[in-house]
Order: C-alpha cells, then structure tokens, then sequence
C-alpha cells in the first residue's frame, strides 16, 4: 500500500501533467496507426511533416525536462516511427504519380 500511495504522489504520478501528457498523446500513436489502413493519396505530406518534426521537438523536451519523462518520450518516439512510415508511403505515392501519368499518355 505504501508502494502505491508514493506512486500516486511522485512527481510521475497519475496526480501530474508527466503522467496525463504522455497518455493524450498516445491518440496520435493510435490514429496514425489507424491511418496506415487507408491509401496513400489520402495522406497530407505537410502534416505527417509537421507530426515528425513536433514528435522530435518533444522527444528531445521529454529527454531534458527534470524528471526524465520516459513515458513522453516513448510516446513521441513511436509517434515518430509511425509519421515517418506514413511520409514514406506519400513520397513513394507522390514518386510514382508522374511516372504512371507519362505511361497512361503515350
């Protein structure tokens, strides 16, 4: 019992933004993930950019800010994987766009 009251009152508890942070984010995770199930001229290349560099920003504030918030930076750390799999399948959409175009009119 001691265990737990000490958990509930650490400066990671469920009691702080360190805790509540990391938990709203994950929904970023899991819609991502759920957008890999769609095609890929759906996705918007400058948003997935924008998630990439927000999820960097955050990892690096997640890394330095007292004390570590490790669950923040996994969170952003799987954020990031997850945008960079979805700008791979813009860009290779994208790359291959013209190339289908330039076939379909000869």
């Amino acid at each position: 019992m001691e265990s737990v009251r000490a958990y509930l009152n650490s400066p990671m508890g469920p009691k702080t933004t360190h805790f509540w942070g990391p938990m709203a984010n994950w929904g970023f995770v899991i819609s991502g993930m759920m957008d890999t199930k769609k095609p890929p001229d759906a996705i918007s290349g400058n948003m997935t950019a924008v998630l990439c560099i927000y999820s960097m920003l955050c990892m690096r504030f997640a890394w330095m800010v007292r004390p570590r918030n490790h669950m923040l930076l996994a969170c952003h750390a799987a954020n990031e994987s997850v945008q960079l799999y979805q700008l791979s399948r813009w860009l290779r959409y994208r790359n291959l766009q013209p190339k289908e175009e330039a076939a379909a009119s000869d």
